[in-house]
Parts: structure tokens; sequence; C-alpha cells
């Protein structure tokens, strides 16, 4: 009987020690803490100095705003003349049409084969000279520009009620301008009749007619 008690308790021993030795083993595993993350490639391009798709830029521009403006002048605000104005009395066949916000005075010939523009502005100083003014007209009906010398050697000059007219006519594509400057006042006055060949052809010598009741309002 005392060597059973003997044998049980150098089993129920064994168990013991054997128990505590697991137990030390399976701390000793214990799985380590998750490595972090890999860094998402955009906030890696960030942190290497470039800013991700979509961001703006650091100046506060986006792309399409640091392009120059196609058409140099397009989207330029340009002032119109101040100060006293002219007058002028248009022929009866002539209809009124709305001035709009460049013009001093706006109207419409028609006839069976179209309709002409007249329009009336007024800008400060030269405008970029003589030579360019009638240049950019000279493009206006698809003719090429000239020399300084070329292009004024076609002015028409008259005075009448002490202004000085520069008038010119050109034609080209089916399609006829007759303007005049007038400097008056500080500022460049500019007369532009355009439209149809034929219809402003015919339109000249009331065009000119027009012209000579251009005068400085009375006081």
């Amino acid at each position: 009987m005392l060597i059973r008690r003997s044998v049980c308790f150098a089993l129920l021993a064994l168990l013991l020690v054997n128990g505590c030795k697991d137990r030390q083993i399976t701390a000793y595993r214990a799985l380590k803490d998750p490595a972090p993350a890999a860094m998402p490639p955009a906030m890696a391009s960030t942190n290497a100095g470039a800013l991700p798709e979509g961001h703006p830029p650091i100046d506060g521009r986006s792309s399409s705003q640091t392009q120059p403006a196609p058409g140099g002048m397009a989207g330029t605000a340009v002032p119109t003349a101040g100060g006293s104005g002219l007058t002028w009395t248009a022929p009866a066949a002539w209809t009124v049409k709305p001035n709009g916000s460049m013009r001093k005075g706006s109207f419409a010939i028609k006839s069976d084969s179209g309709e002409a523009d007249l329009s009336i502005t007024a800008f400060p100083g030269a405008t970029g000279g003589l030579e360019a003014n009638l240049n950019r007209w000279r493009g206006q009906v698809g003719l090429p520009p000239q020399s300084p010398t070329e292009v004024t050697a076609a002015v028409e000059k008259f005075s009448a009620h002490g202004l000085d007219f520069m008038l010119v006519d050109y034609a080209g594509g089916g399609n006829r301008l007759i303007g005049a400057i007038v400097p008056f006042g500080g500022n460049s006055w500019f007369f532009k009749l355009m439209g149809p060949d034929a219809l402003v052809a015919g339109q000249k010598d009331a065009f000119r007619e027009f012209l000579h009741t251009v005068k400085e309002p009375a006081p």
C-alpha cells in the first residue's frame, strides 16, 4: 500500500513539473506586435516633396490659370472714351440698333442683298496708332497687312465742322468695309460700315454725307 502511494506521488509530481514547463513555453511564444502597414503611394509621394494627383498647386493656381489666354487681348476690358461726345444725323433708311457696352452709336442698313452694320466707337488716345488700326480693318475683310507707307497712302482726308476725318475703303472676300477715324478731345472715334460688298459700296455716298453731319455738340 505504501509503495502504491509513493508511485502516485511520484507521478503527480512529474505531471506538475511538465505542466509548469508547458505554461512557460506558451508564454515565451506569444505573438509579437504586427508590423506597420506600408505607406500608400499617394502619401509616399507627398512626403517625398511631390503633390498627389488632383491636389492644387501650392500657389493656389490651377494649371489652366497659369497658361496664357489665347487670342492676346481676348477677355481684356477696353475702356471707352469719356468726356464730351460727338453728335450726328443718320439717313432715314438706317435702322437704329442697341449700342451695347462698347458702342456710341449703332445702325443696321438692309437691302435685298443682305444687311450691313454701322458702328461708332471711341477709345482714349491713339489706340495703337493709325497704321495699326487700318491694318486691323484690312484683316477684317481678309486683306493682308501693309507697311505704314502703303496703308496710309490709301487714306482720304477731309475736314468738316472743325473735325479731321481719315476715310478708307477696303474690299475682300465678298465683303467691304468703309471706315473713318476722327481724333477728338484726346480720343479716337471710329465710324465703320461693314457688310456685303455690293450693299456697302452702294451706301458709300450716304456714309460720306453722314460723316459730314458729325460735329461737336453745341454748348
